[in-house]
């Protein structure tokens, strides 16, 4: 069995039986398995090809079973994704995609379940792709199903998007949205201000952001000493967007609340350290909490980096900073095109549940603001309950904060111009950053300031 294959299935199995991350289990199966760099690349394409269009794979395998996927037994299911996978979206040949597919499943399951998978993959091999797309998105019972069949995203997550977009009166861009998130990002790398310098190709907007020159871009992380690091564009472009609020002033004090894995932090230290700026961090989950430590190793001085949760850390410390990052935790909606397992994982329940803490997180990081402190309230989600809704339900509640043009600092900060929807018409003042539009995650942002005393 080829080598590249094995390691997806693995890893398939895992996101499937233990709820792992693909992007941090994949990395670990190449490198266990020895995998030179073309073996690599199937093995991430199998893999992340598979993950993204798991709910199309999923119609097109219960319509060859004449069952529901529901019913067939989860290993099955895996190599059965992953044969339809290269059957249907990939030059693998099909006799090569069959053979080792049902051979993975006689391996993990048995011979019995082996010839069950053979006759599924040998009746999806009689239709081309375009055919058994046809076939499931007439069985639809809606637009939005046929949609979320075609684009490989829960219905629930395409209306989502779509009233995020509506909001921006782009609703016109939802196609090249989702699009977008089934395409494989670009790597982006961060250099530390006064650390690095970035180099070619440079990113658009963040001056500390370029893009990797090829090869194992963790060898670049490693011969830099951790100055230079992976980090997509928009979070650096939120973290800068903090940094560049309002001057900066001799003897500030920043606070990371929701610090891990430590990619902002690394960034704001770096930037608090040319300024003689006090920065601390707070991560309650431990294992982050230490991905966090690692991450600040290249930035000169201490950072104390606490492991509390982020709400109690806040109320103990009211009016200590002038400067607070609240990277809330959300659905990651606005990071599928890099983890494409999260799609399937995540419902509206997820929402229901992260809202309220979001809105506690925030209201303590304005507790913990100094008066005249800014606090800048960040998700990796464009839905508009943990973007916007949080920020004006906060906002109604308390009537010692005005909003900071978050569009306009964004703007200052972005080496070139940058398509922010509104332009200027908007009361909001937020950012919304788009795959589709910025190249970047969806990061949202806002920029929320403390009334200075006095006023």
């Amino acid at each position: 069995m080829q080598a590249a294959r094995r390691v997806a299935f693995d890893v398939l199995r895992a996101v499937s039986d233990s709820d792992a991350y693909a992007n941090l289990v994949l990395p670990i199966a190449i490198a266990d398995a020895g995998l030179d760099p073309q073996d690599a690349a199937l093995a991430t394409e199998l893999t992340y090809g598979t993950l993204r269009r798991r709910g199309t794979y999923d119609a097109i395998i219960a319509a060859a079973a004449d069952r529901s996927t529901d019913d067939i037994d989860p290993a099955v299911r895996d190599a059965l994704r992953l044969g339809v996978h290269q059957l249907l979206a990939t030059r693998v040949a099909s006799h090569a995609a069959v053979n080792e597919s049902v051979n993975l499943v006689a391996l993990e399951v048995g011979r019995g379940a082996s010839s069950f998978a053979n006759a599924v993959l040998r009746r999806v091999t009689r239709q081309s792709a375009e055919e058994w797309q046809e076939q499931i998105e007439r069985e639809a019972r809606s637009d939005d199903e046929r949609l979320a069949l075609r684009s490989a995203h829960p219905v629930w997550i395409i209306r989502a998007l779509r009233r995020a977009l509506a909001a921006e009166d782009r609703v016109d861009e939802l196609d090249a949205l989702l699009e977008a998130d089934n395409v494989s990002p670009e790597v982006t790398l961060v250099a530390l201000p006064g650390l690095a310098e970035p180099g070619e190709p440079r990113r658009p907007y963040a001056a500390t952001a370029y893009g990797s020159p090829g090869g194992d871009p963790h060898r670049i992380v490693a011969g830099s000493g951790g100055a230079v690091r992976v980090q997509d564009e928009g979070s650096q472009l939120v973290a800068l967007a903090l940094a560049a609020a309002a001057p900066i002033g001799e003897g500030e004090r920043w606070l990371d609340l929701c610090a891990g894995p430590g990619g902002k932090t690394a960034l704001l230290a770096a930037i608090a350290h040319q300024h003689g700026v006090t920065v601390e961090a707070n991560e309650v989950v431990p294992t982050r909490a230490r991905l966090v430590r690692n991450a600040l190793r290249a930035v000169p001085g201490d950072v104390i980096v606490h492991e509390a949760d982020g709400r109690e850390l806040a109320a103990s410390r009211p009016g200590e900073f002038d400067r607070i990052l609240v990277d809330a935790p959300c659905t990651g909606l606005g990071a599928l095109r890099r983890r494409p397992e999260a799609r399937w994982r995540k419902s509206p329940a997820d929402v229901a549940e992260l809202v309220p803490l979001q809105g506690e997180l925030l209201s303590a990081a304005v507790d913990a603001l100094a008066p005249g402190g800014i606090v800048a309230y960040v998700t990796c989600s464009p839905h508009l309950a943990e973007t916007t809704g949080v920020v004006q339900d906060v906002l109604r509640s308390r009537d010692d904060l005005r909003v900071i043009d978050a569009r306009a600092v964004v703007s200052e900060v972005g080496l070139a111009p940058i398509d922010l929807a509104g332009d200027g018409r908007s009361e909001s003042g937020t950012v919304q950053l788009w795959p589709h539009r910025h190249g970047t995650d969806a990061m949202f942002l806002a920029l929320l300031q403390r009334t200075p005393l006095g006023e």
